[in-house]
Order: structure tokens, then C-alpha cells, then sequence
């Protein structure tokens, strides 16, 4: 990945966060980033 790349997509990923507190609040990022890590342990598991 080049640095152009990482940045575009660091961009977008930062726009789409502040896009959805905007819209439906900050509560349920909590909720994504629980799930997230159970996401990564599992994973983590399975390696």
C-alpha cells in the first residue's frame, strides 16, 4: 500500500465516522468497537 493510498483511505474512513455521529449519534460506536474486538479475538483464534 503506498502512502497515497493509505492516506485516501484514512480520509474516507475518517469522513464516513463523522458521518455517522452526525446522523445517528455517538452511542452505538461503543456497541461496533465491542463487537470489533470480539471480531479480532476470534480471529485471533483461528490463526
Amino acid at each position: 500500500m503506498t502512502n497515497t493510498i493509505a492516506m485516501w483511505l484514512g480520509g474516507l474512513i475518517l469522513i464516513l465516522l463523522i458521518g455517522d455521529i452526525i446522523l445517528y449519534g455517538q452511542e452505538h460506536l461503543l456497541f461496533l468497537a465491542k463487537k470489533l474486538a470480539d471480531l479480532i479475538e476470534w480471529v485471533a483464534f483461528w490463526r
